[in-house]
């Protein structure tokens, strides 16, 4: 396999698909060596077929808001591959929602759900519906108007949805009473980050964020660290960055900085139980504003309108917002700034340019189809408690997290440690998801 050659037909096949191709290349760079070494692989033509999504649907989705106007967006579901068990990955609802995005995400659930040792292939689906600004009935006609059009498209042991950006226990509610009305039965597990009352997986809201945290305490661990009183500058204020800021506060960390559109919240002193707390509500407002935390704690927070996260000073920084959302110029600035560790939580959320910055200025840096595969793989012990009919408790849930990302650092160490001893976390993880998915295939045939 040439990287090379392989990306030029992609790029000429799917012109302007930047983050897939972004995702492919940075995939196909870390397996090359390996992959050579596995003519097996090259016979079956594994990365042409791993590289391709098996189907993509795309829809209309029509509703009507609260003003009785008739609207439309688009709406897709990436089935990208499932060698090794159903398709699984979140729905994102967001005005930037593209197919080049969601192949992405896709593409890389795929091997962030081989990471979590759980039988789940990759997926990810959504729509450019902008849930900013609009009301619950809007968003309630808006998720039952989709799951129209997709509920044929999955179930149990087809192809399992969840949540993601603008998508959370909310909307998962009113997409689940419109998929159980169309297709006449109770089956919870067709959906995850349910309700807790009707077989949603206790944690599983703050699983993203305590999954990165747990995986950055044996990153830490390995490099002789350790998270107590260090200083973490997030971004986002959402599910993922409320679930990174608890467990980081709850081992010893103190969290300085949350950003969003609108600018960033410098905290001084770490942010609190009670601001925590409202960055849920920050959440279910919709009006993705960071600066509300500043005027509801002005004593504790400064908004600097405009500025990232990144421009707070800091020991570790976490992504938890967007795509590519980190450029190589604010990783100069962490570094410049005493930033020595960057933990990506969002899918993707550093630029080529400030992973290859990290990764050779003495920055500990691991991507995010390890670092926040924790949301997918407490989603896959909530599918598991709803075949079996039972709930686990808190510390039972908690317990198997912790279990998982302690097993993928161990194979992010297993394959991706250098012949310095250094660890080479982007190597590691591709290499780990890519060996298990591509011998799947193997075994399976070409199909």
């Amino acid at each position: 396999m040439k990287t090379n050659e392989i990306m030029s037909r992609l790029q000429v096949k799917y012109p302007g698909e930047k983050e897939y191709l972004q995702a492919v290349q940075e995939v196909l760079e870390s397996i090359e060596e390996v992959y050579n070494r596995h003519p097996e692989f090259e016979a079956a033509k594994i990365v042409e077929r791993i590289v391709e999504p098996d189907r993509i649907f795309t829809f209309r989705v029509t509703w009507i808001d609260d003003r009785g106007e008739v609207q439309t967006n688009t709406g897709y579901r990436v089935q990208f591959n499932s060698a090794i068990g159903p398709y699984k990955g979140g729905l994102r609802f967001h005005r930037a929602v593209t197919p080049s995005m969601l192949k992405f995400l896709g593409f890389e659930q795929t091997f962030k759900n081989a990471l979590t040792t759980l039988p789940m292939g990759g997926a990810k689906g959504g729509s450019d519906f902008n849930p900013v600004g609009k009301s619950d009935a809007e968003i309630m006609r808006f998720c039952q108007a989709f799951m129209w059009e997709l509920w044929q498209c999955i179930g149990p042991d087809q192809d399992i949805p969840a949540g993601d950006v603008g998508v959370g226990s909310r909307e998962i509610g009113y997409l689940y009473g419109m998929y159980k009305k169309l297709a006449r039965e109770y089956n919870t597990g067709v959906l995850t980050g349910k309700g807790s009352t009707w077989g949603g997986s206790i944690l599983r809201p703050e699983a993203t964020g305590f999954g990165a945290l747990y995986f950055t305490q044996h990153l830490l661990d390995k490099a002789g660290k350790t998270l107590v009183g260090k200083k973490i500058a997030i971004s986002g204020f959402g599910n993922v960055a409320w679930g990174a800021a608890t467990k980081a506060t709850q081992l010893g960390a103190k969290v300085i900085a949350i950003s969003g559109p609108d600018g960033v919240c410098h905290i001084p002193d770490g942010i609190t139980p009670e601001m925590i707390a409202y960055m849920l509500e920050m959440r279910a407002s919709n009006s993705d504003r960071v600066a509300d935390m500043a005027t509801r704690f002005p004593d504790k927070a400064q908004f600097t309108p405009g500025k990232k996260a990144w421009s707070i000073p800091c020991d570790i920084a976490l992504p938890c917002a967007f795509q590519n959302e980190l450029s190589e110029e604010d990783a100069v600035e962490l570094k410049k700034n005493g930033c020595w560790c960057c933990c990506e939580v969002s899918n993707m959320g550093c630029q080529p340019g400030a992973i290859h910055y990290f990764q050779h200025n003495g920055v500990l840096f691991a991507p995010g189809k390890a670092v926040n595969a924790g949301g997918v793989a407490t989603s896959g012990l909530e599918m598991t408690q709803n075949a079996s009919h039972i709930s686990w408790s808190a510390e039972e849930v908690d317990s198997k997290l912790h279990y998982i990302m302690k097993s993928i650092h161990e194979q992010c160490v297993r394959f991706g440690t250098q012949p310095d001893g250094t660890v080479d976390y982007v190597k590691g993880a591709n290499i780990a998801g890519f060996m298990k998915v591509a011998q799947a295939m193997l075994e399976q045939g070409i199909v």
